[in-house]
């Protein structure tokens, strides 16, 4: 039932898109049950090109547009702001202020209902505003259901998975420090361009550091890109190891996802964001 804000106004239903496989699956679970539902998605201005051409998609299938924020502070301008400072699992500014800050500037004071991706299947809670404005909902968790359940929303829709679940096995920026080190390979292999501007980052922010006696900066833990590369092979090889026991480990006839996820989880099980990777 809709009830009005302190402001006399409807409560707003807002549901954030992270990119990924489930909210976009939310957001189409959603579709006709909250026909004013407002869609957003925190552009870092560093996504990935398949995540783009995915919004571009899903907006097909929703009708609606997808709200982009952070049209003019993007991850550079944040970068600056912290003088060259990467982001880091210990430090993460930029969930803070591409992700946190413009949901919450763009809700305002406004009474929100905010619908949030997490799945009957995991044991997490993802992002939970403490804005007292803002109230969070699990429709997922609610009605039960699971990874198979997002997978046939999406296939029935007509727009499966994004493209980059080929290779990584979360939405993100395309230099996300929660990257495993295969996916780092799958980056340079599919946008070595990407990869580029990634190590250039390091090399800017390093000399930075270098001249103030800093500590050595890297997106990936305990090296730089260049020498997480120079390791390719070994690299590689741990991967198809993993993939092969996993594949063992899992049901036949699962998704490649599934087979991907397992694998890069023996590499590194560090959970990502929780706000980026719905």
């Amino acid at each position: 039932m809709t009830k009005t804000n302190g402001s006399g106004g409807e409560t707003r239903h807002v549901l954030g898109i992270s990119g990924g496989k489930d909210s976009s699956a939310l957001a189409i679970y959603m579709r006709d049950e909250v026909p004013q539902m407002e869609y957003f998605f925190c552009d870092t201005g560093a996504e990935l090109p398949e995540t783009y051409e995915y919004l571009n998609r899903l907006e097909a299938a929703l009708g609606k547009p997808i709200e982009r924020l952070n049209s003019t502070r993007d991850f550079d301008h944040w970068l600056e702001v912290y003088q060259g400072t990467l982001p880091s699992p210990q430090m993460r500014w930029c969930t803070k202020n591409l992700k946190i800050k413009p949901l919450e500037a763009w809700v305002g004071d406004d009474d929100v209902i905010s619908y949030v991706a997490i799945r009957a299947d995991e044991n997490r809670l993802g992002y939970v505003s403490t804005k007292p404005n803002i109230t969070a909902v699990f429709p997922f968790r609610e009605d039960g259901i699971d990874r198979a359940g997002v997978d046939r929303i999406l296939d029935e829709a007509g727009i499966g998975l994004p493209a980059y679940y080929e290779w990584r096995t979360r939405s993100g920026c395309y230099f996300c420090f929660f990257q495993r080190k295969h996916e780092w390979v799958g980056l340079k292999d599919r946008h070595p361009e990407l990869f580029d501007k990634a190590v250039a980052y390091e090399e800017k922010v390093n000399y930075q550091q270098t001249a103030m006696k800093g500590r050595k900066y890297t997106w990936s833990q305990g090296e730089s890109l260049d020498e997480l590369l120079a390791r390719r092979q070994e690299i590689e090889a741990k991967h198809r190891d993993a993939m092969e026991r996993a594949a063992r480990r899992i049901k036949p006839n699962r998704p490649l996802l599934e087979i991907l996820s397992d694998a890069h989880d023996e590499d590194d099980d560090q959970v990502g964001c929780a706000v980026c990777h719905l």
